[in-house]
């Protein structure tokens, strides 16, 4: 392992695919990923767990482990990343690319790279002193379905005492998030010639009575709920994508509009998905069969830490950084579910992330190993 330095785990990590889509033709395994870090972590004496997830074929989880018994820090992060638009980047995305004092690839910061900031920092810490475990998790399809956590979080296998995730913050402490819905409502209606509306149904129609209930919906929201930890304070609802019709002419027999929700902590999918159901009732009454709705992905909830959890304070006075919440989410949710203080903490800026030619800016490198150490150090060695 010595003989591998930081720049090259970074180019190797980098050189190898694993993009998850929920379309399947941009869709690829991460098992070449998790192989990798499997040879990193075994040569630093950790055991290692590679399994595949159930009904996914080709899609793989990792947990690396140093130590005995429970508790201890974990360290995780997904091993997948977003598309690409060959068009728009300017550098190869598998081939990491040095400029100035930047490095550029696809999951430099979102978020394979974080691994090779693990090794690094392990790589100068004395690990025959552990008295609590620590762990590595790395997981598949967190850009898209989250099952590499949520299966995680269901064998509920571990239990350690923190959680820190790599994903990047600006090396800010996150300790709280949003989380986010996305559904699907689809209107049937009946066609016909627009000669005579009579004969038809048109679910255009009612999808602006659709759309006018959920805009209320979105001020009630607004109105009801609030946390003073985010900047948007309010559950919040997004129109964002629909489609309808095939004719000026013809009474329009379907349309489906596609929308997103964010829950925040204290206020939940199941709660948000009431709200909805209670908004949209009144059209389901008027047109019975006409409304279906329907998740495009499982719901992923809010998460939270205590702003006063030792870990949350730990991190705060290791990067001078006081900890925040943000809008977007992350596999804390699920991590959270371990039972343990879990914090998002990582290098690079989420503005990078899913964008073209996403970097890491190389100041982060000195200051992200270093955090690491402490933490373990903290959280794991004996003093």
């Amino acid at each position: 392992m010595s003989s591998l330095n930081f720049m090259d785990m970074y180019r190797n990590i980098i050189a190898l695919p694993s993009i998850s889509s929920t379309d399947s033709s941009w869709d690829q395994s991460n098992e070449q990923v998790i192989r990798l870090l499997g040879d990193w972590f075994s040569q630093l004496g950790f055991e290692v767990d590679i399994t595949e997830l159930p009904d996914l074929p080709g899609k793989f989880n990792l947990l690396a482990t140093k130590g005995e018994g429970d508790g201890g820090l974990l360290l995780a992060g997904h091993t997948d990343t977003v598309p690409f638009d060959p068009g728009r980047w300017s550098k190869d995305p598998f081939k990491l690319t040095e400029d100035g004092d930047r490095i550029y690839g696809l999951g430099t910061i979102d978020m394979k790279g974080f691994f090779a900031f693990i090794v690094e920092a392990l790589k100068g810490l004395d690990l025959s002193k552990l008295d609590k475990p620590i762990r590595i998790l790395a997981t598949a399809d967190e850009e898209t379905t989250m099952a590499g956590a949520r299966a995680i979080a269901s064998a509920m296998a571990i239990k350690p005492d923190y959680a820190v995730i790599g994903e990047p913050t600006g090396l800010v402490p996150v300790m709280m998030h949003k989380g986010h819905m996305s559904e699907a409502i689809r209107v049937t209606g009946k066609s016909g010639h627009s000669s005579d509306p009579a004969n038809g149904v048109n679910a255009l129609e009612i999808m602006n009575q659709v759309m006018g209930r959920l805009l209320e919906l979105q001020r009630q929201l607004k109105e009801k709920y609030a946390n003073p930890h985010f900047k948007v304070p309010q559950p919040t609802l997004n129109l964002g994508h629909i489609h309808g019709g095939d004719s000026p002419n013809r009474i329009c027999a379907c349309c489906e509009l596609h929308f997103d929700m964010r829950p925040i902590p204290g206020v939940g999918p199941d709660e948000l998905l009431g709200l909805l159901h209670h908004a949209l009732q009144p059209i389901k009454e008027q047109y019975p069969d006409a409304l279906e709705l329907t998740h495009l992905h499982e719901p992923i909830p809010a998460y939270g830490t205590d702003p006063d959890a030792e870990l949350v304070r730990a991190a705060a006075e290791m990067t001078g950084n006081p900890a925040e919440a943000v809008n977007y989410c992350t596999e804390a949710p699920f991590i959270n579910e371990l039972g343990c203080q879990t914090i998002v903490l990582g290098p690079g800026h989420i503005a990078q992330a899913h964008q073209p030619d996403e970097y890491l800016d190389l100041s982060f490198v000195k200051p992200t190993v270093e955090v690491l150490q402490r933490l373990v150090s903290r959280f794991c060695l004996s003093n």
